[in-house]
Order: C-alpha cells, then structure tokens, then sequence
C-alpha cells in the first residue's frame, strides 16, 4: 500500500475517479478536494470570488498574510510529507506542477498520469509516465512487490 498525493486540478474532472480508484486498489489517498480536517479543500474563492483579477501586489499580501491560504498550504505540503508518492493527473495548473516538482526534489516516487499527448520534456524527472489509472495501479503494484 502506497501514501499518495493526487496532484491535480480543480478543473480536471478525472481527478475524482483517480483518488477513488486509487483507495479501491487499497491505497492511502490525499484528496485536496476534500482533506480529512476541513468540509473542502482550499480554493482562491474562498478568500475573493474576484480572485483572477488581483494585481501581483494583492496577490502576493493575501498569499503571505490570510488565513485561509495559510490554512490550505499547510494542509497540502502536510499532506505531501506524509505520502511517499505522487500521481500527477493531468492536465492542471502550476500548483500541481509545484508539488510533483517538490516529490522529484525529495527523492520520492512522482507518477506522471498523462491526459494526451502533449510534450514536456520535464516529465523525465518523474519515476514513472502512465496513459491510464489501470497502468498507474499496475505501476504502484510492481513498486510495492520489488
């Protein structure tokens, strides 16, 4: 059994079913959209719906000074010293992109969940690159058997 951080995005509506198939296949799985000490996991509406016109400035204040940021970082980057993987389920944002980035950098297992295509030649820091959930269990199931 694995710890996992799901890395994702609000957007990507397949990040569900992954922490869902995750935990079928007995995997322990951190799901930001829901972390096991808050009712929902941390979004920029909850601080101001208008967030996506903030100046770099206002940005940066509420991002060092409000609450409920600082909440919602210490839940994630919790979270992700606890897991000792990472599935990356693409596409998402720079968030996500930040967290596999910080796995890689740790020296723990960073799984790359591909949505298409796209190239990024980065992807070769990840441990492993999947085209599917079924091969990203197979994968985990490999790793805890060597």
């Amino acid at each position: 059994m694995s710890r996992i951080y799901v890395a994702s995005s609000w957007r990507n509506q397949d990040q569900p079913m992954v922490v869902d198939r995750l935990r079928l296949a007995g995997h322990a799985v951190y799901d930001f959209r829901q972390p096991p000490h808050s009712e929902a996991g941390f979004s920029w509406r909850q601080i101001d719906p208008e967030f996506q016109h903030w100046s770099p400035e206002k940005y940066r204040q509420l991002l060092l000074t409000h609450p409920v940021a600082s909440h919602g970082f210490v839940s994630d980057l919790r979270a992700m010293q606890w897991a000792d993987t990472c599935v990356l389920v693409l596409p998402c944002g720079r968030s996500a992109h930040l967290e596999a980035g910080w796995f890689c950098g740790a020296g723990k297992r960073c799984i790359v969940l591909l949505a298409d295509g796209e190239p990024e030649l980065m992807n070769l820091l990840a441990s492993d690159i999947c085209v599917s959930i079924h091969e990203v269990i197979a994968v985990l199931a490999e790793g805890a058997a060597a």
